[in-house]
């Protein structure tokens, strides 16, 4: 008879770090777009949309300054949903932290001294473009490179893409390449995006070749310092890793003395790190 295995539980002193670090508390809540980027540098990569079902550090959650937030259901009538997304709109003009949907169309903020470390997992060099990408996005692509900015429905139109669908997931394709961003979000006279190519914003960091098992490490550290301990399966639900990869990067922080495993899958900080202030 097969036994079912009991998940690890975050304990309570962490739960209480990642309120503090996450800003799942009233006192720490997100309220502008400054404060977003400020968040979003100190935890090194969050989420936009997700809520407290799902781990990980959250924008919405952190403007609810709750660790219990739920988004409803109604959203275009939740205050802390709609303060939520205009924060990130006015974030991905400011430009300061980097926004794309990347594995499995989420999209996420990246710190940008963690974007080199993400690039060297999700990004396509230029010279494995061809195949690694499909052709409608080489198309999409060739335009942005000769225009360098442009909205959705002109984009479409000067690629060729014209399928909705087809754009949707050739423009998704780039970003999870890494290669392209939404650098604005218009709504007058009707609502599109403006795409630009992500090496204009952040040129050192994506031009800046890492190694990948380097790159699974800064990652795993950058999760644990701010969560304390990851149970498994965690750290790959809040980055998208594979959880193959992410137990890469967890174990090799084990061996370098940051972190121990005292049970399989489960890391923890080493003592003295990452203690509530």
């Amino acid at each position: 008879m097969r036994r079912s295995l009991q998940r690890p539980e975050i304990s309570e002193e962490f739960e209480a770090l990642r309120d503090e670090r996450w800003c799942r508390e009233g006192s720490r809540q997100v309220e502008s777009a400054i404060d977003a980027e400020r968040f979003i540098e100190r935890v090194g990569f969050a989420a936009c949309l997700t809520d407290s079902r799902r781990p990980g550090p959250s924008l919405y959650v952190a403007v609810c300054g709750r660790r219990d937030a739920v988004m409803p259901r109604q959203v275009q009538k939740d205050p802390e949903s709609s303060l939520t997304w205009q924060i990130k709109d006015e974030v991905v003009r400011r430009g300061q932290v980097y926004y794309g949907k990347l594995t499995r169309g989420k999209a996420m903020f990246i710190a940008p001294r963690m974007v080199r470390w993400f690039h060297a997992i999700w990004g396509v060099r230029r010279s494995d473009e061809r195949k690694r990408l499909s052709p409608d996005a080489r198309a999409i692509l060739a335009v942005l490179r000769k225009e360098w900015e442009m909205a959705t429905a002109d984009l479409r139109a000067e690629s060729g893409v014209v399928d909705r669908q087809a754009f949707t997931r050739a423009i998704d394709e780039l970003q999870a390449a890494m290669i392209v961003v939404p650098s604005e979000v218009v709504y007058l006279p009707k609502f599109t995006y403006i795409w630009t190519l992500a090496v204009g914003r952040f040129p050192d960091a994506l031009r800046t070749r890492a190694g990948r098992d380097v790159a699974l490490r800064e990652i795993a550290r950058c999760f644990l310092e701010h969560a304390g301990m990851t149970v498994p399966g965690e750290l790959a639900r809040v980055t998208g890793l594979s959880r193959a990869d992410a137990g890469l990067g967890n174990r090799a922080l084990v061996v370098e003395g940051v972190a121990t495993m005292p049970a399989r899958g489960v890391y923890v900080i080493a003592d003295g790190r990452g203690r509530v202030s």
